[in-house]
């Protein structure tokens, strides 16, 4: 059966989106970005994947983020982006800002994980040729790896951008001192980095309390949130029990140890707060990453056009306290 043939809605960057410049950067990137981590890979419906994409980007939602091993199985997710680039967004790629990264398990064997050069640039090339990309125009480490020389992890990604296979570049989760270290060698060599991906939420304040946002204040360097509603915590599913069909009812990703009487009782509260201004947990929950100062977007999840509307919501907020 022939799709459909896409085509994007005119208004997409005058319906509400709102775009903030990238630490000091000339990129701007949406305050709510779509990631690939749930819902995008080979066992997800290709059809309802492509449904909440273009949706996405009708609503001005231009940054995808992906990864290497997102699925399932790995590598799928950005099977499904490929497919998605050749069938309807091939016209729309120079409006598009696409991340991808590289660090946790991806293959069998010694130089399928962590940060190793060979490791770096074969998975690139891997995601190049699932994505039906020539390049992508962010390419992260996604962690540290403190066994690999950290020159050697630095230099792949110099390396990468002088190849022209990314134009961009961030890391994930680093800790303090070790990100102090890339953003100097980084700028020595003309390859300054862009951007800090790091869980920041309601509930979890590890960049914050660990001095990454400080620092990357004083370098320049953007902030992008992942998990800001806490794998789905922060939202109104997990207020009076655990839905069959949650992550945490499925023991993957979230743990059922993690919802305490306590936690259960600080959702609430916060979900009473929310109605009473008129709002959801979740619209809340992404208020308060995005009200941080030094924000430049959060990463969100949808498993439905309804779920992304609703988290679009936040924006209106935002707006109104701009």
């Amino acid at each position: 059966m022939q799709h459909q043939i896409y085509v994007a809605n005119e208004q997409r960057y005058s319906n509400g989106m709102i775009y903030a410049r990238c630490g000091r950067s000339g990129i701007q990137l949406p305050k709510i970005s779509l990631g690939f981590w749930h819902n995008f890979g080979g066992i997800d419906s290709f059809e309802r994947s492509r449904e909440i994409v273009r949706h996405a980007f009708d609503r001005g939602i231009n940054h995808f983020d992906l990864a290497n091993n997102y699925g399932p199985p790995y590598g799928s997710a950005e099977k499904t982006f490929g497919r998605l680039m050749l069938e309807d967004f091939l016209p729309y790629r120079d409006e598009l800002f696409i991340s991808t990264k590289a660090g946790y398990d991806m293959w069998p064997g010694p130089y399928g994980n962590w940060g190793s050069r060979k490791y770096l640039m074969a998975s690139l090339d891997q995601s190049l040729k699932r994505m039906n990309l020539d390049y992508v125009d962010l390419f992260y480490i996604h962690r540290f790896d403190p066994l690999t020389p950290i020159e050697e992890t630095l230099q792949a990604m110099v390396d990468i951008v002088r190849q022209g296979k990314a134009l961009y570049l961030g890391i994930s989760r680093w800790p303090l001192q070790e990100t102090e270290k890339a953003i100097r060698y980084l700028a020595a060599r003309d390859t300054p980095l862009l951007i800090y991906q790091g869980r920041l939420n309601m509930l979890d304040h590890e960049p914050m309390d660990h001095g990454i946002l400080d620092l990357c204040e004083k370098c320049g360097v953007g902030f992008i949130s992942f998990s800001p509603l806490a794998q789905g915590l922060l939202t109104n599913r997990y207020l009076s029990n655990i839905p069959k069909d949650s992550r945490m009812a499925n023991k993957s990703s979230l743990p059922s140890s993690l919802l305490t009487p306590d936690l259960m009782q600080k959702l609430r509260q916060w979900n009473s707060e929310a109605t009473a201004e008129g709002i959801t947990l979740a619209q809340k929950a992404l208020q308060w990453v995005l009200k941080q100062k030094l924000t430049t977007s959060v990463i969100i999840g949808a498993s439905s056009t309804a779920q992304l509307d609703d988290n679009l919501g936040a924006l209106k907020l935002l707006a109104n306290h701009q």
